[in-house]
């Protein structure tokens, strides 16, 4: 880990080897996010989508009052309800939406409890997490977030200061802990999620949803094409290279944490019919997100996020 009087030393290094996500590291990823400029995201995110068009909003305008009609006032603008009740031309005055709500989604199932290089993909979520948490921030958005397991989950509502990141941070690393090898879930976790998560969210938000999809129904795909209607979302995608494709030709004991087996890696059969399992997964993700403008972005254990990101976000090189 870096040292505070360093926070750049190991920036473009992969996440610290382990099964779980510390809170300091979490908070230290603060001074790596300091060159990650959310205002990129439409320009960058949209060669991600293929055919489709990315449904980035933007900042827009808030309504902040009603005031008497003044010469050079746009008549567009006039209240007609106030104006026929007073007798007298009102108009509707708004001012720029200065800040944005940003929503982080982490997943933190047993599914995401594993990893072959570095770190698990849970770790991985978590400090993804954290560094779009204080990249949101420091462009003066609200943040907030929702943390999931499957059997429990915490909601933070968008605010605009460090205490509401610190305590997003906190659940992630409080989660990340609670993740063992026999963790119990329930099979609708991810569903159930998305359906918290299109209760919080409200319309114009952007939202970052970190998993590895694992679990994704019908209910789900429902909840996202409603949220995608009024939000801004993008899918990060968290896998392991072992889920990609086999290790090298041999005999390898595997257990499940109950069960243990062997397996030989050698035969060309199983590794094609491997490798074409993750493709038709990701294969399937793009044709459900790109017709909703959702990007669908790729980390994968045994890399940095924080050089993944700045290669798409970063303000300098």
């Amino acid at each position: 880990m870096c040292p505070l009087s360093d926070p750049f030393h190991d920036a473009q290094d992969p996440v610290p080897a382990g099964a779980y996500a510390g809170l300091d590291e979490l908070i230290r990823l603060r001074f790596q996010a300091r060159d990650l400029k959310l205002a990129r995201q439409k320009k960058v995110f949209s060669l991600l989508v293929g055919p489709h068009r990315a449904r980035f909003r933007g900042r827009g305008i808030e309504f902040e009052e009603v005031r008497g009609y003044q010469a050079g006032d746009d008549i567009r603008g006039i209240d007609w309800r106030v104006t026929a009740r007073t007798g007298k031309p009102h108009t509707r005055v708004f001012r720029e939406e200065r800040e944005r709500p940003v929503l982080i989604v982490a997943d933190q199932r047993s599914s995401m409890f594993f990893g072959s290089r570095s770190c698990f993909k849970s770790v991985l979520a978590a400090h993804a997490g954290a560094l779009l948490s204080w990249a949101a921030l420091q462009q003066s958005d609200r943040v907030g977030g929702l943390v999931f397991n499957g059997r429990d989950s915490t909601e933070i509502r968008p605010r605009r200061n460090v205490k509401t990141v610190l305590r997003f941070l906190n659940d992630l690393a409080r989660f990340n802990h609670l993740l063992k090898r026999d963790f119990p879930e329930d099979d609708q976790g991810l569903d159930a999620a998305l359906a918290d998560l299109r209760r919080l969210a409200r319309p114009g938000s952007n939202i970052f949803l970190i998993s590895d999809f694992r679990g994704l129904t019908g209910h789900g795909e429902e909840q996202l094409h409603h949220l995608a209607r009024h939000c801004d979302i993008t899918a990060v995608l968290v896998h392991d290279p072992l889920e990609r494709e086999l290790p090298p030709g041999g005999y390898y004991s595997i257990t499940d944490g109950i069960r243990r087996f062997t397996i030989f890696t050698g035969d060309a059969g199983l590794r094609r019919a491997y490798e074409e399992g993750f493709r038709r997964k990701t294969d399937r993700l793009r044709r459900l997100f790109g017709p909703l403008g959702i990007p669908l972005l790729q980390l994968v254990t045994g890399e940095s996020p924080v050089r993944y990101f700045r290669n798409l976000l970063g303000g300098r090189r």
